[in-house]
């Protein structure tokens, strides 16, 4: 497995140039928050290889994910909402965690704790120095009595002894790793991410030998693709992360605008428009007969600094994604149609890196 070290990956990349403008991109947040309490917390239903569950979802508000420290990729805003410092101490991370339960308490429908729990820290779950490992084997715990649990993580922080403490529990567990795309090159200079999908295969490896499954996350249209570029990635993407023994689901999240990130420079700027739903649809339909789990959740759209059509469709082509995540029919896509279509399809056929976004 890799070092551990994000310094290590930036030098000789050209990702120190990256990570200095992403530096000085984040230094102009001036918001602090309170680290008892979660960044998010929701209840939803989710797909997985039990069938459709009831989910309790846990975003975590620890010090920051280690690469972002360093600069990070270039759409992600979520250390912006980090508390100051670099760690968050115990005691706090668990006040955090009751918050979330108290949550569940006021607001489950059936007033029953939901099988499957996903935990989220915008950066890695098992880096010991975002989540100890106390706090680690206490939410492990926490949860003991349901039935899949879900941690996110860069793929150098996935060890079998730290899983260990929810597969020995009797837990179903996967790891969810933020891949963004199967192709090396896509993920360096348009992400700014530093790792290669070779250490993705060792990840899921390393999540296989302690009876763990892998929930690969990839990212439609990060900066500098076209959209038919970035379909076209998508789409090979998928498949590939398909064929890797362990990855059991592949969710696919269109790019979204968000605060204090290079992506959100572009945009001002008018070098850069979300995806369109449309484009999630092609993914979709695309990669439907693939051995695994794939799913979508647009988050933000139908607003400009989300995925988007023309505004008139959206929230029908959202409900048609929602009810694919459930039922993997892509049938349910024959259900929507816009005359916004013809304009997608123009934006494929014609938009080229160098004049885009063809449109907004």
């Amino acid at each position: 497995m890799s070092k551990p070290d994000p310094g290590v990956y930036e030098q000789g990349r050209g990702m120190d140039a990256h990570n200095a403008v992403m530096r000085e991109i984040r230094a102009r947040n001036d918001r602090t928050y309170d680290p008892r309490e979660p960044t998010r917390v929701w209840l939803d239903e989710d797909n997985t290889p039990d069938g459709v569950v009831r989910s309790l979802t846990i975003i975590l508000n620890t010090g920051g994910c280690r690469w972002a420290r360093a600069g990070g990729c270039t759409m992600c805003g979520y250390v912006a909402e980090s508390v100051e410092g670099g760690t968050v101490a115990h005691e706090d991370l668990m006040a955090q965690v009751e918050a979330c339960l108290e949550h569940e308490r006021e607001n489950a429908e059936p007033h029953e704790p939901a099988p499957l729990v996903k935990i989220y820290t915008s950066g890695s779950f098992l880096d010991e120095r975002e989540v100890p490992a106390e706090t680690r084997e206490a939410i492990a715990g926490t949860f003991a009595d349901r039935d899949r649990m879900v941690v996110e993580s860069l793929p150098d922080f996935v060890d079998a002894e730290k899983l260990d403490d929810f597969t020995d529990r009797g837990i179903e567990t996967d790891v969810a790793v933020g891949l963004e795309t199967a192709t090396d090159r896509v993920r360096h200079d348009c992400v700014n991410k530093y790792f290669d999908f070779a250490d993705f295969e060792a990840a899921c490896a390393e999540a296989r030998s302690a009876g763990a499954g892998v929930k690969a996350y990839l990212l439609l249209k990060p900066a500098f693709l076209t959209e038919s570029e970035a379909v076209e990635d998508m789409v090979r993407s998928v498949r590939r992360c398909a064929a890797v023994e362990g990855c059991h689901t592949v969710s696919m999240n269109p790019t979204n605008v968000q605060r204090h990130t290079m992506v959100e420079e572009l945009y001002h700027d008018g070098g850069y428009r979300p995806p369109w739903l449309w484009s999630v649809r092609a993914v979709l339909e695309e990669t439907a007969d693939t051995d695994a789990i794939v799913v979508s959740d647009p988050v933000g759209h139908g607003s400009d600094r989300g995925p988007h059509n023309c505004g008139e469709c959206d929230d029908h082509v959202q409900t048609a994604i929602k009810d694919f995540d459930l039922r993997q029919d892509p049938s349910v896509f024959g259900e929507v149609s816009c005359e916004c279509e013809a304009t997608w399809e123009a934006v494929m056929e014609r938009e080229r890196s160098y004049g885009m976004p063809l449109s907004r």
